[in-house]
């Protein structure tokens, strides 16, 4: 497993992200414990979750299955760095009162309380706040979390989903604080959907936040999702679904299969081993369902593109090129 700083951090985490989103609507408990041991043997120590995961009636269902695997001890928590986030109403469907979600002083306390609750330990090492709250000033945002740094239940702070513009906000008012502020930055970042290149990630790299995609096969658009659909192993839906329902982006997929099948290279591999070489990426989410998936992910790590490949990648997925000069001159 190879190793790299988060941000301008200290903090030294892998470089792929367990993404754990799918235990418990997907995946049952004993086989997310099953992933999540597979991962830390790999040396995988980055795990990302949410409260609000587990959705609907289930809320904060995922948080509880980290948690009871965090009890089986073994030195689980110590070897795990622990990212998981707050914004969301977590309060029951038809009884959501005012305060609970998004990022009030009062609601990052009380969602603080209810993820250590559930995920049974002391701190959080990276608390995320899940989108951006037009609502509430990072002043207020700040002072909530340097008491909760004080106060040893999180460590550091990051952002996901946040325009360039707020992570600059955001910084420039920690700084004023004399607080850390982001030290993170996880976005929508994949070979089909590029536009974080053009402000987001240079926002990140300026104030040294590292950057962690997520979905980075964009919902299985990039992991062979047309030979899986010739040969009857895969229905497309969803995002995948909704894509390729255009005869331009499908002729996109297709040459980007026809690349890698040319080089022997296989789709989702290449996708995240693409991430990899990104400047600014810490490392991709990666979300199995099953260890079989996980174990797909880790083999990116052993894949290298050659320029020939870059270059074919980058004239199917162009970037949008930097700012100003993407919408200006």
């Amino acid at each position: 497993m190879e190793y790299t700083q988060l941000g301008r951090t200290g903090l030294k985490v892998s470089r792929l992200v367990l993404g754990t989103m799918n235990f418990g609507p997907q995946t049952d408990e004993d086989t997310s414990h099953a992933i999540m041991d597979a991962a830390l043997d790999a040396g995988l120590n980055f795990f990302d979750t949410a409260n609000v995961y587990g959705w609907g009636e289930n809320k904060g269902r995922t948080e509880s299955i980290i948690g009871s695997w965090f009890a089986k001890g073994d030195g689980r928590r110590d070897r795990t760095v622990l990212a998981t986030k707050v914004y969301a109403n977590m309060a029951a469907d038809g009884d959501a009162w005012p305060n609970h979600d998004k990022l009030s002083a009062l609601n990052i306390r009380r969602a603080v309380e209810a993820s250590l609750k559930r995920l049974g330990t002391e701190y959080i090492d990276v608390y995320q706040f899940h989108h951006i709250d037009r609502s509430t000033p990072f002043e207020e945002i700040w002072q909530a979390v340097d008491v909760l740094i004080q106060q040893g239940k999180i460590l550091y702070a990051g952002s996901s989903n946040f325009p360039g513009y707020k992570i600059a906000q955001a910084n420039e008012t920690a700084a004023r604080r004399g607080s850390v502020g982001l030290v993170s930055e996880q976005c929508l970042y994949n070979l089909s959907e590029r536009r974080a290149e053009m402000e987001v990630i240079p926002a990140a790299q300026e104030y040294g936040l590292g950057v962690i995609p997520w979905s980075p096969l964009h919902g299985g658009l990039l992991g062979g999702v047309l030979k899986k659909e010739a040969e009857g192993k895969r229905r497309t839906e969803g995002r995948a679904a909704a894509t390729l329902a255009d005869p331009a982006a499908r002729a996109k997929i297709q040459a980007y299969e026809d690349l890698l099948d040319k080089h022997g290279l296989e789709p989702g591999e290449t996708a995240l081993a693409w991430l990899l070489t990104r400047p600014g990426v810490t490392g991709p989410i990666v979300g199995p369902r099953t260890p079989e998936q996980l174990a797909s992910a880790l083999r990116a790590l052993e894949v290298e593109l050659s320029e020939e490949v870059l270059s074919g990648l980058d004239e199917i997925f162009p970037g949008p090129g930097p700012s100003p000069e993407a919408f200006a001159w």
